[in-house]
């Protein structure tokens, strides 16, 4: 096989429907368009034109707003902290912070700070230095034989 032989299969691709090119095509004349009428024009863009009726996005009412502020943490449960110290990717010895859970592949990304669940199990001693956690997370960490601290400047983590 040389490179100048390499060719899809058979049936692998389509040629082109090539749009009012005569009569014999079958797409020839108004080119699948049909006639007359604002649709068969070229620049064309009704999206959302209800024919002078007041259109659905303006009819409903607007609910809610968007909080600036809002802090958007990378939620941590203890089940997956266990799981990550019993795959040996987290060590238990050492203190455990967002940048050890990013390395360790526990979390994709840091975001404003780890907040901590209490889902699952958790039987390491563990040393946490994290944005926030539950209070029923605290508790599990504490009953563990581990400690937490959370951080300064981390409002709304509790």
């Amino acid at each position: 096989m040389k490179l100048n032989e390499i060719k899809d299969r058979e049936g692998a691709t389509h040629a082109k429907k090539r749009v009012g090119r005569g009569i014999g095509s079958g797409t020839g004349k108004t080119g699948g368009r049909g006639v007359k009428g604002q649709k068969s024009r070229s620049g064309v863009a009704i999206n959302g034109f209800e024919g002078g009726q007041m259109p659905i996005y303006r009819r409903l009412p607007k609910r809610g707003f968007t909080n600036i502020f809002a802090k958007d943490f990378v939620e941590v449960s203890l089940g997956r902290l266990q799981a990550a110290v019993d795959a040996k990717k987290l060590d238990a010895k050492t203190t455990v912070t967002a940048e050890v859970l990013k390395e360790a592949g526990v979390i994709r990304r840091v975001k404003d700070g780890v907040r901590i669940l209490s889902d699952g199990e958790l039987k390491a001693k563990l040393t946490l230095e994290v944005a926030g956690a539950s209070k029923p997370a605290i508790e599990k960490i504490e009953k563990a034989g581990g400690s937490i601290t959370v951080l300064a400047g981390a409002k709304n983590a509790e």
